[in-house]
């Protein structure tokens, strides 16, 4: 009994870590400074309406603020973040950026399309890990 409920708490754990980290970058290796462009343009991620870091202003604070948010978590979990905030945490208010599956009222015009290209994500990756 104690084996099998061991072999269920690590098999529980693998699936915790999948959803937490998006390993395989999803583009070529990302630029921090187009990353800020992402972060910071409307016709991009506008992440910056809800996330604040030191030194851009207008800034939000609807979403957490990101300043050192590059030293408490890797690529791949920023990554993941990005690209589908709700694998991670399920009731979150920000979009999935890369999702194109599974979303509820999407205007015709950009049905079946990500927000962010693959790119534009391995940018933002780039930016979010340089916040240290």
């Amino acid at each position: 009994m104690k084996l099998a409920a061991a072999l269920l708490l690590a098999a529980a754990s693998s699936l915790v870590a999948a959803a937490d980290a998006l390993e395989a970058p999803l583009g070529a290796a990302g630029d921090a400074q187009r990353g800020r462009a992402v972060f910071l343009q409307r016709e991009q991620g506008h992440c910056v309406i809800c996330h604040a870091v030191s030194g851009v202003a207008p800034a939000g604070d609807v979403g957490p603020a990101l300043d050192g948010i590059g030293a408490r978590l890797t690529a791949a979990q920023l990554r993941q973040r990005v690209v589908d905030i709700t694998q991670v945490k399920p009731d979150a208010a920000m979009p999935a950026f890369h999702r194109t599956e599974g979303l509820k009222r999407v205007a015709v015009a950009y049905a079946g399309k990500p927000l962010l290209d693959a790119q534009q994500v391995e940018d933002l990756v780039a930016y979010l890990g340089g916040l240290k």
